[in-house]
């Protein structure tokens, strides 16, 4: 039974006044207590007049059991953003699309009512996402905390218009050295992401599986490689500037070149609630138009 949330956005969501009206009455008809991210509510007072006062929290450590649905308000770049906030604390995340695209944020703004309505009546699933973990040699210090990606970590040049090479290694067996722009590391998640802007696959998010994607490989026959998400990755990095980037969704350190990189999937997941108005592979018809061939005629 869902008695209590939490609801966060990004400050570009403040404009999508009608959805969060909407997704706030439905709250209340079913008697749920809405606790808002602490930045967001105070962009909300601002914006619009709410009709009563709501509790906040202000990160990770004022979160616990006892939320059972993480709201995230925006677009699929807001959900990643509220992962930092939910981590391993297993709070089902659901995304309501005020953004554009919206892979993740699948509900859409017509569908917030008929979804609230669905997970009050326990009609939906539940969805383990995978994460990556990064771990370096040195340690990086600003890995410490956050050390982990929804999407993917993506390894690219930096301060140069020149290739660098990753050396890449499985489960330290030898596979090849990129020269290329970077290399993404993407999750099923992720392989509608980045990753999929660099022809890498489309993959079901239950797949127990990693993609290896380069970003404009010099060498042609470099192709996006699919592994078992057991595999444990470590690349070394060869760059003509001193140092290079590392991306975790769209969190981007600079480290020193001479850093050596350990990714794995993660020791915990993110729970993706799925209400059974939606499914993925609705999501990719309608987000990459694969019923737009005419030749599919009714079944569009």
């Amino acid at each position: 039974m869902i008695k209590k949330v939490a609801i966060f956005g990004q400050t570009y969501s403040v404009n999508a006044e009608k959805e969060i009206k909407i997704l706030l009455l439905a709250l209340e008809k079913h008697n749920v207590v809405a606790i808002f991210e602490e930045n967001f509510y105070n962009a909300l007072k601002d914006s619009f007049h709410l009709t009563k006062k709501y509790s906040t929290f202000g990160s990770f450590y004022d979160l616990n059991s006892s939320f059972d649905v993480f709201f995230s308000l925006g677009g699929d770049g807001t959900i990643l953003r509220a992962i930092t906030y939910i981590r391993d604390l297993n709070i089902p995340i659901l995304g309501i699309n005020t953004g554009r695209l919206g892979f993740l944020a699948n509900i859409q703004k017509n569908k917030i009512k008929e979804s609230i309505d669905l997970l009050i009546a326990e009609e939906y699933t539940i969805q383990e996402r995978t994460l990556l973990s990064i771990k370096t040699i040195p340690k990086v210090e600003s890995l410490d905390e956050l050390s982990f990606a929804l999407n993917e970590i993506t390894i690219s040049r930096e301060n140069t218009t020149s290739m660098i090479g990753v050396k890449t290694f499985l489960d330290k067996e030898y596979l090849t050295n990129y020269w290329a722009d970077g290399l993404i590391i993407a999750t099923p998640t992720g392989s509608t992401g980045y990753s999929l802007s660099c022809n890498g696959p489309v993959i079901s998010p239950n797949s127990k599986n990693l993609i290896i994607t380069p970003i404009a490989p010099h060498n042609f026959n470099a192709r996006p490689m699919v592994i078992p998400d057991e595999t444990i990755i470590e690349l070394e990095i060869d760059s003509r500037e001193k140092s290079f980037l590392i991306s975790l969704d769209s969190r981007i350190i600079s480290v020193p070149k001479d850093t050596k990189i350990f990714i794995e999937k993660s020791p915990f997941t993110i729970k993706s609630m799925i209400p059974s108005n939606h499914s993925f592979l609705t999501t990719l018809r309608t987000k990459l138009l694969w019923g737009e061939d005419t030749r599919n005629g009714a079944n569009n």
